[in-house]
């Protein structure tokens, strides 16, 4: 066998182990009642988050661009049984936004354990055009504003013992096609967010970071934006969402959804092939 088949083989066993043994520590019942501040709320991911919150009891603040809509999911989780939920609409592409947002979810819920940042700029699959006012612009939503709602959120998240949750991708581990901006922020929000959490621990401040990496999800915009673009399944919203709930309620460091992209992202790193990874991508030549 050659060294690279003998690297993948014993890659693969160690994940079959870890995935035969491993138990999930996540308790619904630690949710009941907790203050969570949700961003990018009202479709997608973020939806689907708010109904799982829902379900387990927690009390919601649940902030997106769009109001009407914001409204009916807020109507949706009451019905779950959310002990309390509010809204704020909000364009994280304003900077002012973030700490009107947090300074809005503290008043209303007299605290937070949970801040949740989910929210995302309009993603443009395709090759890089050129366009740097749109990765200026889409910084701002998918980063600038992640971390000013933290900032915002740190204070009172110090006196609750809470966790930071954010929301990334993939393609801010590893970077793809199509994905020039959108791979900037996560890229980003990998950096930052990893480096504030060895800051906080070294703090001695009680506040966990969870990062959660995922893989192509079947929400509309993904699905609109990477039709007959990529040779990859799509894993369901609602089982991702679920899957973020359980590692910031656990306080993992990081969260892989589905959990076999862990092991592609640490077969990429031990032996990364750039032919192999451009081949799920379709791309005909103007």
């Amino acid at each position: 066998m050659k060294p690279i088949g003998k690297v993948l083989c014993a890659t693969g066993l160690l994940v079959g182990f870890l995935a035969y043994y491993w138990q999930d520590p996540f308790d619904p019942e630690s949710l009941v009642g907790a203050r969570v501040l949700l961003t990018g709320a009202s479709a997608g991911i973020g939806e689907q988050m708010a109904y799982h919150y829902a379900r387990f009891g927690a009390e919601l603040v649940l902030t997106a661009r769009r109001e009407a809509v914001l409204q009916k999911v807020m109507e949706k989780c009451l019905t779950l049984g959310a002990k309390k939920v509010f809204l704020i609409p909000a364009d994280m592409s304003s900077p002012s936004e973030p700490e009107r947002v947090v300074e809005f979810a503290v008043q209303k819920l007299g605290g937070l354990d949970y801040l949740v940042l989910n929210h995302i700029g309009a993603n443009r699959f395709q090759m890089w055009a050129g366009d740097v006012e749109f990765t200026r612009w889409l910084m701002q939503v998918n980063f600038f504003s992640y971390v000013a709602l933290a900032t915002a959120a740190l204070p009172t998240l110090e006196k609750s013992n809470g966790s930071l949750v954010v929301v990334s991708s993939l393609a801010g581990k590893i970077a793809t096609p199509f994905t020039t901006s959108y791979s900037a922020t996560k890229f980003a929000l990998d950096g930052f967010f990893s480096s504030l959490r060895h800051e906080l621990m070294m703090q001695k401040k009680n506040v966990s970071v969870t990062l959660c990496i995922l893989g192509l999800i079947d929400t509309e915009s993904a699905m609109e934006s990477t039709r007959g673009k990529v040779h990859i399944p799509a894993s369901p919203a609602s089982e991702a969402a679920l899957a973020i709930i359980s590692g910031g309620a656990t306080r993992v460091q990081q969260v892989f959804y589905p959990w076999k992209l862990k092991q592609v992202y640490y077969l990429w790193v031990l032996a990364p092939s750039n032919e192999v990874l451009q081949s799920y991508y379709n791309y005909s030549s103007p």
